[in-house]
């Protein structure tokens, strides 16, 4: 299932979770200026997202079979606390305020659930047409000005790829996540996805470097 984390967790290494990781390994300059902790934090136990090719010059993130079935089951969840709310309002000749905490909770869980598909449903495209990769629900072709994108970015300016892991860990359960991120030419990076299948991130991450041309680069992984 997913858990969400507020608090930052440790980064993944060796010698009792402290990180033990040179990025001199890589022989490259902009290795040592970018940051090798997690640029998001959190993650999923579960695969989220799946690197699709739609055509020779065009590969798209996708969300998995997994992700939407978690992310609905959680809204249906919310919906039959609801209903369970409204069926103890009626039975109590509409007095009972009985019914208002499952309604709240219902509320809380359906809304979390369309937040969590809304999120994973959001598309993330890699254009070599066009020579971009953006992520969001408007094309770069549908903006005035497209510096104003959080998550848009010329292929020029894309440097190398980076996979690294965070643990993170809840009162009921604990996880490696895996996060794959484009480096920049100044260091920066830009989130691709974030989520729990080591061997279907490294799979993903291998497809883009070849698609994009680029170096990938692994760092501290559990």
């Amino acid at each position: 299932m997913l858990n969400v984390l507020k608090d930052f967790s440790e980064r993944i290494g060796l010698g009792g979770g402290k990180p033990v990781f040179n990025p001199e390994v890589f022989n490259d300059p902009v290795a040592l200026q970018t940051a090798w902790s997690p640029l998001k934090k959190g993650g999923a136990s579960f695969r989220t997202q799946k690197l699709v090719e739609i055509d020779p010059d065009r590969l798209e993130l996708r969300t998995t079979a997994g992700a939407i079935l978690f992310s609905v089951l959680f809204a249906g969840m919310g919906l039959l606390a609801i209903g369970g709310g409204i069926a103890i309002y009626i039975q109590s000749d509409f007095s009972s305020f009985k019914s208002i905490l499952p309604v709240l909770i219902g509320l809380v869980f359906t809304g979390a659930g369309g937040c969590m598909l809304y999120y994973f449903s959001t598309p993330s495209v890699f254009d070599r047409r066009n020579g971009f990769f953006w992520k969001g629900r408007k094309s770069p072709d549908e903006v005035v000005n497209r510096s104003r994108l959080k998550q848009f970015v010329e292929f020029d300016r894309i440097y190398a790829l980076q996979l690294i892991s965070e643990y993170c860990r809840s009162d009921k359960s604990s996880f490696y996540s895996y996060e794959l991120n484009l480096i920049l030419k100044d260091g920066s990076r830009i989130n691709v996805f974030d989520h729990g299948k080591l061997d279907a991130a490294r799979a993903d991450a291998e497809k883009l470097s070849a698609f994009l041309n680029r170096p990938y680069w692994e760092g501290p992984v559990g």
